[in-house]
């Protein structure tokens, strides 16, 4: 019998914007976001996953599950949010840190991020990490996908960079995770482009590594766990030698986020206007899917 444990609270610690799910029979950690007021990663959300992140890797994959430890073997992140799985970095705060010259803390924001993708690319414990996307993954939350093991995601789901759209770049971790999945030229060209892209463009350009059929997320992730459930152990050691053979450090992502601090406090009002607009269509979004909701919850 799988048991399955929800719970707001991780290890002692208080969790506002992450909610976590074990599931026992393939111990099976989630970690759905749910990042307030935008679907977008704010400091909560990032400390929070970092936080339960590093403890999961710190435990070696052990976790305290209806009072008796078990073993996490898959680590999935995943939304809350229906029809969006994360629109990436705070637009918002970025304006008001660019505009403010605020250097120090522009970079403090980039390397939680880094700090981020690196814990789930580079996870120091036998536990192999999945993305879920299902709905919208822009910028940071489509590098945070990319820094996943497997990626699964739906035919309709859409992800980009759109970062170009407002004269900069994705610049914690698109490059560096891209490159190593599709090449540096193939890579180059989708950040450059600003494109969006659905999954299954991206199953057929070999970002994304498991396709599932609209609202079948979860069942496809669950299929694919019970099908490499026992080879994991082999699962696990190729990918490490893959890493290996084609290495990615931490200082690449640091080194990258400089530049990108760089070309941020570069940008003029225009481009700064320009994150404005993308910040209210957010905002838009978000008011728009909460009603619906509720329409449909009372109806």
């Amino acid at each position: 019998m799988n048991t399955i444990v929800d719970f707001q609270q991780f290890n002692n610690a208080t969790l506002e914007q992450v909610r976590t799910r074990f599931e026992e029979e393939f111990g099976v950690m989630t970690y759905f976001m749910n990042p307030a007021p935008r679907p977008c990663f704010n400091k909560i959300c990032m400390s929070e996953l970092h936080q339960s992140q590093t403890s999961l890797e710190k435990m070696q994959g052990e976790v305290i599950a209806n009072g008796k430890v078990s073993q996490a073997n898959y680590l999935v992140l995943a939304s809350d949010i229906p029809g969006i799985f994360n629109l990436g970095g705070d637009l918002s705060v970025f304006g008001d840190l660019i505009r403010a010259k605020a250097r120090d803390h522009l970079l403090a924001y980039a390397k939680l991020c880094v700090n981020n993708v690196w814990t789930f690319y580079n996870m120091q414990a036998p536990v192999t990490t999945i993305s879920l996307v299902q709905g919208q993954a822009m910028g940071g939350g489509f590098e945070a996908a990319l820094a996943a093991h497997i990626m699964v995601a739906e035919k309709s789901a859409l992800m980009g960079l759109p970062e170009v759209l407002f004269n900069l770049f994705p610049g914690m971790g698109a490059l560096s995770f891209l490159s190593r999945k599709i090449g540096m030229p193939a890579a180059e060209k989708m950040v450059r482009s600003g494109k969006i892209y659905t999954g299954e463009e991206l199953y057929q350009l070999g970002v994304v590594d498991v396709l599932a059929e609209d609202g079948q997320g979860e069942y496809a992730l669950n299929n694919w766990i019970k099908k490499h459930h026992r080879s994991l152990n082999s699962f696990q050691a190729i990918n490490r030698a893959k890493q290996r053979v084609n290495p990615l450090t931490i200082e690449e992502l640091y080194d990258i986020t400089e530049i990108w601090v760089d070309a941020a406090l570069r940008l003029d009002e225009r481009n700064l206007k320009v994150m404005e607009r993308l910040v209210r269509a957010q905002n838009s979004k978000v008011n728009s899917d909460v009603a619906h909701i509720q329409e449909k919850q009372s109806a």
